[in-house]
């Protein structure tokens, strides 16, 4: 999973800093790899005094931001869910979106994936996944990079010019990986995806996958998600994905209000 183990923009041991700053600075180092902490590691990778820690941790859990287990480590709490499942762009687009992704899943009964964009990375927001379904490497509520993922390229092609530049911007090595881009490369390849209406990765790995996503877009016309599908890359064609994926985001879209009409066919980036 993506990100950083400091709070974005904070350095958590600059004095005089708010006291909500670091309190959200130790929230920040719990990750995927890092679900349990125990009070020292919080006081080190937040870069906060000892005493200073133990305060925020208290706080955070009588609040209920966080609990403590019986071995005296501190995971995330429930309180927070109950709060992050209140955000428009999270939980709203989900509950609207779910029927049809449903729908999606029973046609291909391998991965469906909802996505929004969060700075320079896409959070998944939902997940339908078949137990036999082929491996992918994202989970709710995890990070995928923008440039290299179909969810991601499908946001990053519908963001505004700046964010756009921002990441093209970006040294290569920062984003090297699997379904990696040179930089050189991806403006054209956005430029593509806005104008078919899809985007199409192919991966190795963590298996041999394709994704193929579309935009989901709001009631003002914007791209406020993106809705995805993983399938195993010798299971089917990409170009008999891609109507399908469409269709059902275009469905979505007009359930959030949005009254545009379908865009033309779909060309594959190999065709150009």
């Amino acid at each position: 999973m993506a990100g950083a183990s400091k709070a974005a923009g904070a350095a958590p041991g600059i004095p005089g800093q708010p006291v909500v700053v670091r309190a959200l600075s130790l929230l920040a180092q719990f990750t995927e790899q890092r679900r349990a902490l125990n009070l020292s590691e919080l006081s080190r990778l937040a870069d906060l005094a000892p005493a200073t820690a133990l305060r925020m941790v208290r706080h955070l859990t009588e609040w209920g931001a966080l609990e403590k287990l019986e071995d005296g480590r501190y995971v995330v709490g429930v309180r927070l869910w109950e709060i992050a499942s209140l955000s428009p762009r999270g939980h709203g687009v989900r509950q609207i979106a779910l029927p049809y992704l449903e729908d999606l899943y029973e046609v291909t009964r391998h991965h469906v994936l909802l996505a929004v964009r969060e700075g320079p990375e896409a959070v998944l927001i939902d997940r339908l996944s078949s137990r036999t379904a082929t491996e992918v490497a994202y989970r709710v509520g995890g990070r995928m990079p923008l440039s290299t993922t179909a969810v991601g390229q499908v946001l990053l092609a519908h963001a505004a010019a700046d964010v756009q530049a921002e990441l093209l911007a970006r040294p290569d090595a920062q984003d090297v990986g699997p379904g990696w881009v040179p930089a050189k490369d991806l403006r054209a390849l956005l430029a593509e995806v806005k104008q078919a209406g899809a985007a199409v990765v192919r991966r190795a790995h963590p298996s041999q996958t394709v994704s193929v996503a579309a935009p989901i877009r709001g009631a003002g016309g914007d791209v406020v998600a993106a809705l995805s599908i993983v399938v195993p890359d010798a299971a089917t064609q990409a170009h008999e994905l891609v109507p399908l994926v469409r269709a059902s985001a275009l469905a979505i879209s007009r359930s959030l209000g949005h009254q545009g009409k379908a865009s033309g066919a779909w060309r594959h980036p190999a065709a150009r």
